[in-house]
């Protein structure tokens, strides 16, 4: 994905326009604000994160914090199927992009 330096200060402002529409490659975990975290496919839209087929990532199940996760989940992990979830931009508090399918 490729985002320009406008396009990304107008979503780091708030400001952006609905034209900023991006689907991101692959799957992506979502860590947002107030502790939730998910695991799905991510695209921009406008100023809003879509994330289809998401599961939220209750519990971790790793020994070396949540980057561990890019592999997939551990046999401890655990989510739970959540649908689609939009959440606001600001919300995200960053996007970890996988190294494969969960």
């Amino acid at each position: 994905m490729e985002i320009s330096i406008n396009e990304l200060k107008e979503l780091l402002n708030g400001n952006a326009s609905q034209t900023v529409n991006r689907d991101l490659p692959g799957t992506h975990i979502a860590v947002l604000d107030r502790g939730f975290v998910y695991v799905g496919k991510c695209s921009i839209q406008g100023d809003s994160v879509r994330i289809e087929n998401a599961r939220n990532i209750r519990v971790w199940g790793t020994t070396k914090g949540l980057g561990e996760l890019v592999n997939g989940p551990t046999s401890k992990t655990v989510t739970d199927d959540v649908g689609t979830i939009i959440a606001p931009y600001r919300a995200i508090i960053h996007l970890i992009e996988c190294k494969r399918e969960w």
